[in-house]
């Protein structure tokens, strides 16, 4: 049990899969469905002081690798794009309703880094990305539910 919400937590701190993983993840191993929203939820939280650290600290050293670059540069005009036209628009809100979006692509991974990108203010960012986490783990721990009650 304890190995598997293990794992569920880890799922959510990764950015292959974050809580939209780790959640079914846990729900489908039998675990309560509380504990498993609260640390899925909490792991994925997680994720924007540790981006946020790498993004103001470590990402001007490694900038300086021509491989990392090239793929820096990738990752953010993916995440500027998918995200721009809502930040702009919206702001706060814009933020929240891309990272809210339960697909590949879209969590607080590329919502840390949009929100580096386009200069937003640390504590606005952070709780724009959290609310966005909570509505997108929400969603998935509901459909999780459903799914496996039937």
């Amino acid at each position: 049990m304890l190995t598997d919400l293990l794992l569920a937590i880890f799922w959510s701190l990764s950015p292959f899969g974050e809580a939209k993983v780790g959640i079914p993840f846990g729900i489908s191993k039998g675990l309560n469905i509380y504990l498993v929203f609260i640390c899925c939820f909490l792991a994925n939280v997680l994720v924007f002081p540790i981006m946020t650290f790498f993004l103001v600290y470590i990402n001007r050293y490694l900038v300086r690798w021509r491989g990392y670059k090239k793929a820096a540069v990738y990752v953010a005009k993916r995440a500027k794009q998918g995200s721009g036209p809502n930040i702009r628009k919206y702001g706060f809100f814009g933020l929240v309703l891309f990272v809210m979006v339960p697909l590949p692509g879209t969590g607080v991974y590329a919502g840390s880094i949009a929100a580096f990108l386009f200069g937003m203010k640390l504590r606005t960012a952070f709780w724009a990305n959290a609310l966005g986490i909570f509505f997108s783990s929400l969603i998935v721990w509901a459909v999780a539910i459903s799914i496996k009650a039937t």
